[in-house]
């Protein structure tokens, strides 16, 4: 299972990774991620992310919210990222 919450910790994982280290095999790691993960997890017909998905990318459970999907995650990368490249991009 690729479950929504690793995907985007990863994302954010690996541009901090790369900020403390330099090294761009952060940047090609943050690239595969942020791909798989925008290829996939939003629902491009009804919004929101789904959350449950197969190692292959097929939506495995359609439940976008319930009492383990909240809204922390997704807003998290969304608001992360950007505040991340801005530090890398001062440097």
């Amino acid at each position: 299972m690729k479950f929504w919450w690793p995907q985007t910790e990863a994302v954010i994982a690996t541009l901090y990774a790369y900020e403390v280290s330099g090294n761009e095999k952060y940047l090609e790691m943050h690239k595969m991620a942020s791909d798989w993960m925008y290829d996939h997890l939003p629902d491009s017909e009804f919004g929101e992310w789904f959350g449950y998905l197969h190692r292959d990318g097929s939506v495995a459970q359609t439940a976008k919210g319930n009492i383990f999907k909240g809204p922390f995650h997704i807003p998290r990368m969304l608001i992360k990222s950007p505040m991340i490249i801005e530090e890398i991009l001062k440097k």
